[in-house]
């Protein structure tokens, strides 16, 4: 167990909706369960039910804690797993983390050619979910438990993230909008096309041609707004609805109802797989076929 298991328990009480319910599903007594959640109040000093003659009313604190424990308990489980899988994982297989903004397609298509060069050489496939989480911590651990991820980068992005890059192409920057959009049913767009409308782009300090493409709308195209977010994922992608999303052709797959256009413009971005800065002997074998390919 990596965490305190009481939080198991608070996170039954939170669901049930109350103590004799996740008593009943805990298959403890209620009076069991009762004193788990006081223990846990003592220990982190705040209250996190209200108990009224309505039933239990969770807190904000308990709510707040309740958010951040569904997280840390699927972590540590998944940490878990992956320590298991990576206690069986032959010298030869490289973990691949994929994910709607890093899709493995690049890996299908250079297979045939890796396999040539290395035919020893075999990929293994592992799902991560889009979060700043784990945007730091997967990419800030390459070779722990996911060796490469393929995506887009470049040295202000890999320095953030304390990680290296092997490019295999560049990528032009693209623009994302709803299938419904006035801009849709155009095959390319233009800046002006853009004027008036909401352009959300990553926060400044994410990415030096992100930055470029801003400090240039800024400067020539004020008409245009710019909308800051966070991290891309698909949540990003369902805010396209009235608004338009710097992207790249092969995010086309993230969403159905999303439609990815071309622009006249010179921005391109480097694509290829992230590694660690000091890659293990199977990667640096990677690499070495992907620049023989190239």
């Amino acid at each position: 167990m990596m965490y305190n298991p009481q939080l198991d328990t608070f996170l039954c009480v939170v669901e049930a909706g109350s103590f004799s319910k996740a008593a009943e599903q805990l298959y403890i007594s209620a009076p069991a369960v009762i004193k788990q959640i006081n223990s846990l109040e003592a220990s982190l000093g705040m209250k996190l039910f209200d108990r009224t003659h309505r039933g239990l009313v969770v807190t904000e604190a308990g709510q707040s804690i309740y958010n951040d424990a569904k997280y840390i308990i699927g972590y540590c489980k998944e940490s878990v797993q992956r320590a298991k899988e990576a206690m069986q994982v032959s010298d030869d297989v490289i973990r691949v983390g994929i994910s709607p903004m890093t899709p493995p397609q690049v890996f299908v298509d250079l297979w045939p050619q890796i396999q040539n060069l290395y035919p020893d050489i075999k990929f293994k496939l592992i799902t991560f979910e889009n979060t700043l989480e784990n945007a730091r911590e997967i990419l800030a651990n390459l070779g722990q438990n996911i060796d490469v991820v393929a995506g887009i980068f470049d040295e202000t992005m890999l320095k953030l993230r304390g990680c290296d890059g092997t490019e295999i192409s560049r990528e032009p920057f693209c623009v994302a909008v709803s299938i419904h959009h006035r801009l849709a049913e155009k095959k390319k767009i233009t800046l002006d096309d853009l004027a008036g409308e909401n352009f959300m782009l990553m926060q400044r300090g994410w990415s030096y041609y992100g930055d470029r493409l801003r400090d240039d709308m800024i400067r020539n195209h004020p008409e245009i707004n710019i909308v800051d977010f966070d991290l891309y994922n698909v949540e990003a992608f369902n805010w396209c609805e009235n608004e338009v999303l710097l992207a790249f052709k092969s995010w086309e797959s993230v969403h159905p109802l999303i439609k990815i256009i071309p622009v006249e413009w010179d921005y391109t971005m480097p694509f290829g797989i992230l590694h660690s800065k000091t890659p293990s002997d199977k990667v640096k074998r990677l690499i070495k076929a992907i620049r023989q390919i190239k």
